[in-house]
């Protein structure tokens, strides 16, 4: 993922911080285990076929390295990243295995750098539908099942905490990746929009905005860029769902 030695001390670093921090809470904070556990199923959720639709997007453009490494597959074992299943646990934000493309191998109706952002962007653009449909069955549950279900049993109470989390953590990781930096998609779906100099200031800098990556993760500023675009998209989603049921 990324390219420079030192980064992935550092990044063990931030994780064992994290996860120490996170002990903490659970001691003092028994509500914070449960909530943790209720998160799982939607992470493996949402990098499961954030991933899948990279190698899918790519596959449907003529290149086969993602089908021939057993990547266009919806189980979560072959696509989570120990690193970035912890970060989009404890930190609300993450990413999965990278799934390998060889451009070249791309359909000439387009050319390998439009192929390359369509590839991008078809991770985020997975999390974002997958969080639009689970918004429907949170909908449809309270719409039909009722209040009562809803609120006061438990099984439907956390029925409705599973599909919340499901919403939240595929909106997260689809904004995430989306920021324009090196390693996310992002950074690739740029591409065919900036002037030829800028692109290739891009290329031969790529060193640096992987370290302005770093940063800005490290010191949680990540987190406030994407707040206000994952706040949107939420109340977007719930918005027309809601109009959708008449609620």
């Amino acid at each position: 993922m990324f390219n420079f030695s030192f980064d992935r001390r550092i990044i063990y670093i931030i994780i064992a911080i994290m996860v120490l921090s996170t002990v903490v809470q659970y001691a003092t904070n028994p509500g914070a285990l449960f909530g943790l556990l209720v998160s799982i199923p939607g992470v493996l959720i949402a990098i499961t076929f954030h991933e899948f639709a990279h190698g899918f997007a790519a596959y449907k453009l003529g290149d086969n390295t993602a089908k021939n490494e057993g990547r266009l597959s919806l189980n979560p074992l072959d696509h989570l990243d120990p690193i970035g299943t912890l970060m989009l646990l404890f930190a609300g934000f993450g990413w999965g295995k990278p799934v390998h493309v060889n451009p070249t191998n791309y359909t000439r109706r387009i050319s390998m750098e439009k192929g390359e952002a369509i590839v991008s962007l078809a991770g985020p653009l997975m999390n974002i539908i997958l969080a639009f449909i689970f918004a429907i069955i949170y909908a449809a549950i309270y719409k039909f099942a009722g209040p009562d279900f809803v609120n006061e049993s438990t099984v439907g109470n956390i029925i409705m905490l599973l599909i919340s989390f499901t919403i939240s953590i595929n909106i997260g990781l689809g904004v995430f990746n989306l920021i324009p930096l090196p390693p996310l998609d992002g950074s690739k779906i740029i591409m065919p929009f900036l002037p030829y100099n800028a692109k290739q200031w891009f290329r031969n800098n790529e060193y640096i905005f992987y370290i302005v990556f770093v940063v800005i993760w490290i010191t949680g500023i990540a987190g406030l860029i994407i707040s206000p675009a994952i706040t949107w998209i939420s109340n977007g989603i719930m918005s027309l769902v809601q109009m959708m049921f008449g609620l």
